[in-house]
């Protein structure tokens, strides 16, 4: 592929056109990145300046390449991961660390490694029984009603109870979390609002003094939690900062409870969309660990990742020059038919099911052996509990922010 080829044809999507902000794509995604998929393996965004990453090979390629960076401080000032870092008030100093999500190595290893141990499979096995309690206890609570809300009644309050658990602030505060979660995401959409860009400075400075007074209180009094483990945690000599202490829980709090929430979220409705695949899952709970699979390969939630070119470089045989953004189109790689034959077909018997909703390399998400134990018992016990469950209405909305994949709501009949 020449550097010419990944001009646009004129009625591929780019731009806005290829984001969740866009009402087309959040009601018809697979069609926008089929037509984006078939303009080439990387195709230029000339309207966000940046490179869209669209086949599932190539995909995979920049998610393992250690060359390419995520610390937006080493973007050019007018690419579009520079335009990430206005989500913060304090977006222009460059002192300001980023939290792991958006470091290099050394940092990003340093802290990953400080707190790996509690994601760890073996870690993760040792929840699920509590997970298990948790999931029981919020339908218990459902149990005898007509309808309910399945993201506010029970998608987002179980992982959300979940880390606080882990991090032992108090779960009482879920409904906080939630608020200050949807206000803080909202700060990867570069084309905020000033009103959406005041909400998530007053949430990240709640959240901020939150979490500072829980690290407070856990230096005064240790527990057996994260909190304390992260105080404790030291790498040659290295012990983190209370800054960097407050930094990683807030990350592992509103990933851990929002991402998963999508997933969950996301996997019932394609469930219910398919009835039959419902009932292939009612009738054989053994088939919870690949539904998961599935669930995260054909509605993931994050949809896109992103690296800056640091050298010039070669992304399927497309010349990259250095400072160029690209976005690896994790849901397009999904539903890339040399990845998934049938990709558009939700299939809990699938065999071989390929997808990097979880990214890839040393960037793997670390949460996901608890993402997927939440998810399996959230989805294996509301099936059991609630066989006949199906869909209130044909109309759901999605959240409309760059990159991140949910609804707001999915309301439900037992």
């Amino acid at each position: 592929m020449t550097a010419e080829t990944t001009k646009k044809p004129a009625e591929m999507p780019i731009g806005l056109g290829a984001t969740s902000l866009d009402p087309n794509f959040r009601a018809n995604p697979h069609e926008v990145l089929d037509r984006v998929r078939a303009a080439g393996a990387v195709v230029e965004d000339t309207l966000l300046k940046r490179y869209l990453v669209t086949e599932a090979e190539a995909v995979e390629a920049v998610l393992r390449d250690r060359e390419l960076c995520v610390d937006p401080r080493k973007a050019p000032k007018d690419s579009f991961m520079n335009m990430l870092r206005r989500r913060n008030a304090d977006a222009d100093a460059e002192e300001v660390q980023p939290s792991m999500l958006f470091l290099d190595p050394p940092d990003h290893d340093r802290l990953r490694g400080l707190v790996n141990k509690a994601f760890t499979p073996k870690a993760v096995d040792k929840m699920a029984a509590r997970v298990q309690e948790i999931a029981d206890e919020l339908l218990d609570k459902l149990a005898g009603r007509e309808g309910f809300d399945l993201i506010a009644d029970y998608s987002a309050p179980l992982p959300t109870i979940v880390i606080a658990e882990m991090l032992g602030v108090d779960p009482n505060d879920q409904a906080q979390f939630k608020t200050w979660s949807d206000a803080i995401i909202q700060g990867f959409n570069p084309f905020m609002s000033d009103e959406q860009r005041q909400a998530i400075e007053g949430a990240s400075q709640a959240l901020n003094a939150y979490l500072r007074n829980a690290v407070a209180a856990r230096r005064a009094a240790p527990a057996d939690d994260l909190i304390t483990g992260m105080i404790k945690a030291e790498d040659a000599g290295d012990f983190l900062s209370d800054d960097e202490i407050v930094t990683m829980i807030g990350l592992l709090l509103l990933a851990g409870n929002l991402t998963t929430t999508d997933l969950i979220g996301n996997g019932v409705y394609a469930l219910l969309q398919n009835p039959g695949e419902w009932a292939k899952l009612r009738d054989n709970p053994s088939l919870i660990q690949n539904t998961v699979e599935e669930m995260l390969r054909f509605d993931p939630p994050v949809t896109q990742s992103g690296r800056i070119v640091v050298k010039d470089t070669v992304v399927a045989g497309c010349p990259i020059a250095a400072g160029s953004s690209l976005s690896p189109l994790l849901l397009a790689a999904n539903h890339d038919p040399a990845f998934n034959p049938d990709p558009h077909r939700f299939d809990i018997t699938r065999e071989e099911i390929k997808h990097v909703s979880f990214g890839g390399g040393r960037r793997y998400c670390l949460g996901a052996p608890l993402a997927r134990l939440e998810a399996q018992v959230a989805v294996g016990t509301l099936v059991k509990r609630f066989p006949d469950l199906r869909l209130a209405g044909d109309k759901v909305e999605r959240r409309s922010v760059p990159a991140f994949n949910g609804l707001v709501a999915l309301n439900v009949v037992t």
